[in-house]
């Protein structure tokens, strides 16, 4: 290893320990609103923490240098409601997403995440909790979800489930979120997060840099109308939207 190579190692060790210092402070600067927030309420404190979480995604981009940017390729009604859909590749997405969108939301996140000591208990209160291992619990999420829609707030997911950790733009997608628009009739609004991979690599949490990091608000896709039977080919369209919008922002390997 050279000695500039051994250098950037170095400095982006430092830097990432940094990150997780200021990441900790910041979150214990929203704790006390956070848990305040959740004696209002499921549906009014579930509201209240996302606010919350908002500060401390500001709080932290500017602690580490990162700056939020969203593109508009399609005019966003904040008013509507939505099924958001998004590709994931990094620990870097939950940020962004907090940050782009202006509107009541829940996500859809991984139950080991509350493992995580201060965050995990924001996190528990903030989303809407699947172990994908177990069939009663994804049954009892895909419930906690349609309730959101319900109560007027929008849904996120990340249809590929997992990292995507291929060299291509996409995993297949899970049929979840699809399934879930046209039974609930609510229209799907696909995002892309086009910097996370470069601001923290999947490989290792000590790959985190400072940089941009966009957020591209994609065309709605209805599905009025639309019965189980049109899901494949609701699931293919997002899909090709999705990959054709990455590969503007991101160049790809030719497979």
């Amino acid at each position: 290893m050279s000695a500039m190579a051994l250098l950037k190692k170095v400095g982006l060790f430092l830097f990432t320990i940094y990150a997780l210092i200021t990441f900790v402070i910041a979150m214990l600067l929203v704790f006390p609103f956070a848990m305040l927030a959740i004696s209002a309420g499921k549906v009014k404190g579930g509201n209240l923490v996302y606010r919350c979480c908002r500060i401390w995604a500001q709080l932290w981009y500017y602690s580490i240098g990162v700056s939020h940017k969203e593109i508009y390729e399609h005019p966003h009604d904040t008013n509507k409601q939505y099924i958001f859909v998004a590709n994931h590749i990094s620990y870097m997405d939950i940020p962004p997403i907090v940050l782009a969108i202006h509107q009541p939301i829940r996500a859809l996140g991984k139950y080991e995440m509350v493992k995580v000591p201060v965050f995990g208990w924001i996190y528990r209160a903030a989303v809407i909790l699947v172990n994908r291992k177990d069939a009663e619990t994804r049954a009892k999420s895909v419930r906690a979800l349609k309730a959101a829609i319900k109560n007027h707030i929008s849904i996120i997911i990340f249809p590929e489930g997992t990292f995507n950790e291929t060299s291509q733009p996409l995993k297949s997608f899970f049929d979840g979120a699809f399934r879930i628009a046209i039974e609930t009739q609510t229209p799907i609004k696909p995002l892309l997060l086009v910097d996370t991979l470069k601001r923290m690599h999947y490989r290792s949490l000590f790959e985190l840099n400072p940089g941009e990091n966009r957020v591209v608000y994609l065309k709605e896709v209805p599905v009025e109308g639309l019965t189980m039977k049109d899901l494949p080919i609701l699931k293919n369209t997002v899909y090709q939207m999705m990959e054709e919008g990455l590969k503007r922002y991101i160049s790809y390997p030719t497979p």
